[in-house]
């Protein structure tokens, strides 16, 4: 699997059908011709010479014969799958913002047709030099100028929310998200300042007489008798795409009377159990009847977070298709775990959902868990069993307090956090915005931890107090964050092979008698260059990938190993593998 310049797998932005990416693929070409054409118009705040020399640039790629090709086959796909997609639905019960973006995008072709015919089409019959001016001119004060403004809205908010649902799966995107929603406020502003400046100007030219003449001429501008075929070639193309509406209406009632015949029986564990007509995929059913069911890709199939497990009917289901399975499949599912949005029961189904909002929006949100890439550490209490042997419980509890108290604010005061106590150890986790940050908090936290030790061990050996050690395990990557348990006890926490990998460090050091295990990546991450530094590769228990990693007898000395001077290599430990 590659990585894209995000840092993301490149796969997650393109699960789902052919149908689903070819909507995305033909979204982003129409979202990006937008940006530019709305940047363009927004030029005319600035300067007329600006505006008319970056749209004879946007025209030059535009107008061309691959940009036509590209750009009409990207409209026509990407509306055309969304009336087939509108039309095969089983039911019209959705969320809101699904909804508001299927209206936002069925108002875009309705709005657009009247502008593309007077300026692509008057351009191409009767050679208008149909730039901003002349539109400007063609709009000023009127009603299609009102609804052309309104047009610039709707095909830019409808845009931002593809774009936000289609890139809300990444971790990047979460971080820029306030960022981004700045930026895409102020895209439309831009726009429509450029077009009221830009009509103010035309306007003053076309009120002058000896100015009026030239400006006709130079845009060619259409007569009565061309203005009135192109009013009727766009009446003609609206009264066509209207009939195009009304027959996949038609098309979905029609099905709705038919499936009406037959029924299915669907049992939800710890919910209802529901009579559909057949055909609706499950999600739709769920929806249909109110049933909460959870799919935040909104059951286009490019997440997993509607899947079921079938515990009566599976065998009675058709295979699952590629992208369904390849959906499955990337996050271990079991044998009968299907996609409630890619599922078309036809016969009874008793179904569990793996993720049930309950009436408890917090836990079901986060019981989904969230993936970041961070810092995390294990740290553990050597010989402790043998220390309190024989020890009174009270006594037990006042050295691990004790000691919890020494140490624990080097990771507190490293911006760490205590993910759970362990008995005599600890996992903590260091959460920040990028994950170099998060590695170097990690390493500040594990040299202060062990200068902490040393001062707690000078306080216990004048106390006459044998010593403490510790073992230390810190490694970078791939964590799960969510709600783990049962529905109203389920302790915020950590999962995943990251998780397991810093684990296993802490519990090497004792094998490898030593303080600290750090993980190349995480030092690669905090901008450390390991090429000077002498790795080791141990073989961990469950960790199947070799890793390589430094060893370090006593975490204090750690920042002078990273950067190391002659008479400080002793203070690096090298293990033989």
């Amino acid at each position: 699997m590659g990585a894209s310049w995000t840092g993301e797998p490149v796969n997650i932005l393109w699960q789902g059908s052919w149908t689903t990416r070819i909507r995305i693929g033909s979204g982003l070409v129409l979202f990006l011709f937008a940006f530019m054409h709305f940047f363009n118009l927004g030029l005319g705040l600035i300067s007329p010479d600006w505006m008319e020399a970056f749209q004879t640039f946007r025209q030059y790629v535009t107008r061309s014969a691959p940009g036509e090709i590209i750009l009409y086959a990207a409209f026509l796909s990407h509306i055309g799958l969304a009336i087939a997609s509108l039309a095969a639905r089983q039911t019209l019960k959705m969320p809101i913002w699904e909804a508001t973006q299927i209206t936002l995008g069925l108002a875009v072709p309705l709005l657009l047709i009247k502008h593309i015919v007077h300026t692509r089409v008057a351009h191409q019959m009767f050679a208008v030099n149909d730039d901003f001016g002349y539109i400007s001119v063609l709009l000023w004060n009127t009603a299609d100028g009102a609804w052309q403004s309104a047009l610039l809205l709707i095909v830019w908010v409808h845009g931002c929310m593809g774009l936000h649902f289609w890139l809300r799966v990444t971790d990047w995107w979460k971080r820029w998200t306030v960022v981004m929603t700045g930026v895409a406020v102020l895209i439309p502003a831009f726009a429509l300042a450029g077009f009221l400046t830009e009509g103010k100007r035309m306007l003053e030219l076309f009120v002058e007489h000896e100015t009026r003449a030239p400006e006709l001429e130079r845009f060619n501008f259409p007569g009565p008798a061309e203005f009135n075929t192109l009013i009727t070639l766009a009446d003609n193309i609206l009264y066509g795409f209207w009939a195009i509406l009304i027959a996949s209406a038609l098309y979905y009632l029609g099905r709705k009377l038919t499936n009406k015949r037959h029924s299915v029986r669907i049992k939800y564990v710890n919910g209802p159990e529901v009579s559909s007509a057949k055909g609706p995929t499950l999600l739709e059913i769920s929806r249909a009847h109110g049933i909460p069911h959870t799919a935040l890709c909104g059951g286009r199939g490019r997440c997993t977070t509607c899947r079921v497990v079938i515990e009566d009917g599976a065998d009675l289901l058709h295979p699952p298709s590629e992208a369904e399975a390849r959906s499955l499949a990337a996050v271990n599912a079991p044998p009968n775990a299907r996609l409630a949005c890619q599922i078309n029961p036809t016969d009874p189904l008793t179904v569990f959902r793996v993720f049930r909002p309950d009436g408890k929006r917090g836990r079901a949100h986060a019981s989904q868990g969230s993936e970041e890439r961070l810092a995390v550490l294990f740290m553990d209490m050597r010989g402790f069993t043998a220390r309190t042997t024989g020890q009174l419980p009270y006594d037990v509890v006042f050295l691990l307090n004790r000691f919890f108290d020494a140490v624990v604010p080097s990771i507190v005061g490293a911006g760490g956090s205590i993910d759970k106590y362990l008995g005599d150890g600890l996992m903590a986790v260091f959460e920040f915005k990028t994950e170099a940050e998060s590695a170097k908090a990690a390493l500040k936290a594990a040299a202060d931890i062990s200068s902490a030790l040393i001062t707690f061990n000078r306080g216990l050996a004048a106390e006459g107090v044998d010593k403490v050690a510790i073992g230390i395990g810190i490694h970078l990557g791939e964590v799960v964050i969510g709600e783990i348990g049962a529905a109203g006890n389920a302790p915020r926490t950590l999962i995943g092979d990251t998780v397991n990998t810093a684990s296993r460090l802490e519990s090497k050091t004792k094998d490898l008698k030593v303080e600290l295990l750090i993980s190349e990546p995480l030092l690669l991450a905090a901008g450390h260059a390991t090429n000077h530094l002498d790795l080791i590769t141990p073989e961990l228990r469950g960790v199947t990938s070799p890793l390589n990693v430094l060893a370090v007898k006593s975490g204090a000395t750690l920042f002078k190993i990273l950067v190391p001077k002659a008479e400080e290599v002793a203070d690096v430990m090298v293990v033989e593998t």
